[in-house]
């Protein structure tokens, strides 16, 4: 199999969805003439013409809200922000206007539309554009919130995602745009709502997804050279979060882990702790254990950031104290 960039992925995702469906476009700041921010569009603009590859002004609320318009009269829209930090301007848009619509309207207008872009610490960029809002948006009855770890599934869940008739947050990581990875060239789909097992093991659970991802797989390799077989579940979407998927790991396993890059309070981390202890309690030989960044603004200084974001020592910590070895 072929091994291509998650940047690739991304664009052969939407290059084949335009090419299969005339009503999809994409707008967003610099994906025309720029060919995109991290080059995700590079070179859309040459075959799509600039009347389906838009470059708007740097007004993330406006050209948010004549996505959704288009969206309500038959378009299929994918909305690019340069950053998810920058979405916080166009959130009146995407929570009031895009999630809700369909039940405001009694079932008389869908919003097919893909919000994507940049998400999560990517380096020395400090507090406001090093942010993680997966968890705002999930809150959020109306949207689906999926955050793909490896180019395979990049493709795949974003083709998914432009077919979807609902309002979807795609979230991918800055710094993986460059990795690489096996993706077929034949046409494929990832279902939404469907974790995957990246690793078996016997001892312990440990859940994550998007880039962070990484982390968990890391620390299930230490943790391996200690006689702990951890098996790792990368959810893919955080709303729908596949919960069966989990129960019934935990099931196996007896104990949990959860690795998330956001802050701790009202995190994805800690709706799966409660929604297991509810539906697997009597399966637990120990207490949920969450790995989340420190509750903080993320600093410039790179010895600050590695102390704060998840990491695979604190994660190897967390699965020592519940495995009692």
């Amino acid at each position: 199999m072929r091994t291509i960039q998650f940047r690739e992925a991304l664009r052969e995702a939407m290059s084949e969805e335009m090419r299969r469906d005339k009503s999809v476009y994409l707008m967003g700041e610099e994906v025309a003439e720029y060919n995109g921010a991290y080059k995700v569009s590079q070179g859309m603009l040459e075959e799509f013409g600039p009347d389906r590859i838009i470059d708007t002004p740097i007004a993330e609320l406006g050209f948010t809200g004549l996505g959704i318009g288009s969206a309500m009269n038959g378009l299929r829209p994918i909305i690019e922000f340069m950053t998810f930090n920058f979405s916080l301007v166009a959130i009146d848009q995407i929570i009031n206007s895009a999630a809700k619509m369909l039940y405001m309207s009694g079932g008389q207008y869908n919003v097919p539309i893909v919000f994507r872009g940049a998400t999560g610490n990517a380096g020395m960029l400090s507090a406001q554009h090093s942010q993680n809002f997966e968890n705002w948006y999930a809150n959020t009855p109306g949207l689906k919130v999926l955050i793909p770890s490896n180019p395979y599934d990049a493709k795949g869940l974003l083709k998914s995602a432009i077919r979807d008739d609902d309002p979807v947050i795609f979230m991918e990581s800055e710094v993986m745009y460059g990795e690489k990875g096996e993706v077929p060239e034949e046409e494929y789909l990832i279902p939404i709502g469907v974790a995957d097992v990246k690793r078996e093991g016997k001892d312990v659970t440990i859940v994550s997804f998007g880039k962070i991802i990484k982390v968990a797989l890391e620390a299930a390799r230490e943790l391996e050279k200690e006689g702990i077989s951890a098996e790792v579940i990368d959810l893919r979407t955080v709303r729908p979060i596949d919960y069966a998927a989990i129960v019934n790991s935990v099931k196996k396993t007896n104990r949990l882990v959860i690795v998330e890059e956001a802050w701790p309070l009202a995190a994805i981390s800690s709706e799966i702790t409660y929604h297991v202890q509810k539906n697997a309690f009597d399966y637990l030989d120990a207490p949920i254990q969450r790995v989340n960044s420190l509750d903080a603004p993320l600093p410039y200084a790179p010895n600050l950031i590695d102390v704060i974001l998840p990491s695979v020592k604190r994660t190897v910590e967390s699965v020592k104290s519940v495995t009692y070895r």
